[in-house]
């Protein structure tokens, strides 16, 4: 029982025993979980590329990736949020799942490399949750992360009064009790059994969502496995990261020194994984943290790609579009050609990203460790993103201000020219001082590679 309402049935997701369960993916979830981000930027980066291949590329990604008719079914509800503006909404979703989309176990190798256990561990929880918010007008996108611990009222599950929980749990929910309501009715446990129980987790989880924010119009989803992650960072790499101070976890795997440094693959999962240090207990992380290695992910990813000249090496582009194809999951709507057209902010680094507020850490009634917030200032703090306030207009007296000389700038070094052994001092990491950030309050602007956390 939580608040009073009976939880949807549970049932052991495909491939992980009886102790499958949601409870289940609570504990072995907290101390190993995966987050899987980069494909959305990487879909997006397509856009410069030469029309012809862009085209070509597209096609084929397009009809790789497998899809969802979720939101199409959403959209058709008579309660369903009406899009209200030209303005693009996608919802990341990342798994924690160590399955492919097809519910089958990766290869050994793989799962050597992402240090997080087998198919065994994890489940169907919805470890990254990032609203991508790209304006019609080509202004400055946004990139608002969820916590994942967030403490809300599960929505979307049909049959389940309403309940809390965390708001990553929303998709296992929908999962469990879809699965167990199809092999109850006599459905087989086959592959269509499962496919509909995903569909229900992503019905869960977006419904969820979409209320938790203030009800907000999702125009599409992209759902990332751990899988799609590795792969993509194996076709990118290698990744040029900069991280405040040298900093290891041996339960992500991660081993940083202070500085600029290139990643490979295996290490990029350990960047993105990385929420405490455990070679000094001094040195305090958090999931938020975590969500700030997200948006630095991306945003490095990003800046790197584009001032390397990545975009124009066609076979390397290649590799990252088949590695964006292989394991993820988009809406039935979602055309990868004209998100990347419409996308140019994210490639051009005219993107930002905030992380939604909580009021505090606490332990829900059944003993899980949550996020306490208060939804009025999360819908508070989304309505200003997505809808900003345009700036006063120039009084006389600012502008004759603003005309007069001002003392020059100190110059700076951009972030590519900074230096990049990875044995730079921990107390000057080899950014501007303007794009360190020493925790995951604040905004994280895009088009350069941050230093954090």
């Amino acid at each position: 029982m939580v608040d009073g309402h009976h939880r949807p049935p549970v049932a052991p997701p495909r491939g992980e025993g009886t102790a499958g369960g949601p409870r289940h993916m609570r504990r072995k979830s907290r101390r190993k979980s995966i987050i899987m981000l980069s494909a959305v930027a990487c879909v997006a980066l397509a856009i410069t590329v030469p029309l012809a291949y862009v085209g070509a590329t597209a096609v084929k990604v397009n009809n790789n990736v497998q899809r969802s008719e979720v939101l199409k079914d959403l959209k058709s509800q008579p309660q369903a949020v009406p899009k209200l503006s030209q303005d693009t909404n996608i919802l990341i979703m990342g798994l924690d799942t160590r399955v492919d989309e097809k519910g089958k176990p990766l290869p050994p190798e793989m799962y050597d490399a992402l240090h997080a256990g087998d198919e065994n561990i994890g489940g169907y929880n919805s470890n990254v949750l990032m609203l991508i918010h790209i304006p019609a007008d080509g202004s400055k996108a946004t990139g608002i992360s969820i916590p994942r611990d967030d403490y809300v009222q599960v929505d979307g599950i049909p049959g389940s009064g309403p309940f809390k929980a965390k708001i990553k749990e929303a998709y296992g929910y929908g999962f469990a009790a879809e699965k167990t309501s199809l092999i109850n009715a006599g459905k087989p446990d086959d592959d269509t059994t499962y496919q509909a129980a995903r569909d229900a987790g992503r019905t869960a989880e977006i419904a969820t969502v979409t209320k938790f924010l203030g009800s907000v119009h999702i125009d599409h989803f992209l759902e990332v496995t751990m899988a799609a992650f590795y792969q993509t960072a194996q076709a990118i790499a290698p990744i040029t990261v900069c991280i405040n101070r040298a900093t290891q976890d041996t339960f992500s795997g991660a081993n940083f020194k202070g500085g600029m440094q290139q990643i490979d693959a295996k290490q990029a999962m350990a960047f993105v994984r990385q929420r405490r240090d455990t070679s000094d207990p001094n040195y305090l992380f958090s999931d938020l943290d975590r969500e700030r290695r997200q948006q630095a992910f991306i945003a490095s990813v990003s800046h790197q790609l584009k001032d390397a000249g990545t975009f124009t090496d066609l076979g390397k582009m290649q590799g990252v579009l088949d590695a964006v194809s292989k394991n993820i999951v988009v809406d039935s709507e979602l055309n990868l050609l004209e998100l990347a057209q419409q996308a140019t902010s994210l490639t051009g680094g005219n993107i930002s990203f905030t992380t939604l507020p909580i009021t505090g850490f606490g332990t829900s009634p059944d003993g899980a460790s949550i996020n306490t917030v208060d939804i009025n200032q999360v819908q508070a703090t989304v309505k200003e993103l997505l809808t900003p306030v345009p700036p006063a207009p120039t009084t006389t007296a600012t502008a004759t201000a603003a005309a007069s000389p001002a003392a020059p700038a100190p110059e700076v070094p951009p972030a590519s020219e900074a230096a990049t052994t990875p044995s730079a001092p921990a107390a000057t990491p080899s950014a501007p001082a303007s794009n360190v950030y020493a925790d995951s309050t604040g905004a994280l602007q895009g088009g350069a590679i941050p230093c954090v956390k």
